[in-house]
């Protein structure tokens, strides 16, 4: 799974329209997020460090609830954007996640179990669990 990181306002208008996870490592503005939703139409989420996901409006949420668009808080922490504009979850965590499903563990198990080994928010682990990956079980 992988997520786009864009670091600055300039790179949210030349994105890939495909994209569907895009974590912003600055602080947006309600312009901004409209901006990446036009440039970006087959958007699911937008991820945001906490200090940031703190200061969107209620307006710019339910905007992105109507869009279907999961707003989640998180941060790629050790990416080098110079060397690839991708942060990518490493499959063995969603081969892990998918597992866990597979044992009928419950999902606030799996949320806590998850989050406390790889340091990932909670949130992107029930947006990984929600999402349909197919992951084939060995």
């Amino acid at each position: 799974m992988k997520i786009r990181v864009v670091s600055s306002r300039k790179e949210m208008f030349i994105l890939n329209s495909n994209e569907r996870i895009v974590h912003l490592a600055f602080r947006p503005s309600n312009k901004d997020i409209l901006g990446l939703v036009e440039t970006c139409p087959k958007i699911e989420a937008i991820q945001l460090p906490q200090s940031y996901r703190r200061s969107v409006s209620k307006s710019t949420e339910m905007f992105l609830e109507m869009q279907k668009v999961q707003l989640l808080e998180g941060d790629v922490w050790g990416h080098r954007k110079d060397i690839c504009e991708y942060y990518e979850i490493p499959s063995s965590i969603i081969k892990e996640i998918a597992d866990m499903k597979y044992k009928d563990m419950s999902t606030e198990d799996i949320l806590k179990m998850v989050s406390r080994k790889t340091k990932m928010k909670p949130e992107m682990v029930a947006y990984i669990l929600t999402k349909e990956f197919t992951v084939k079980i060995t």
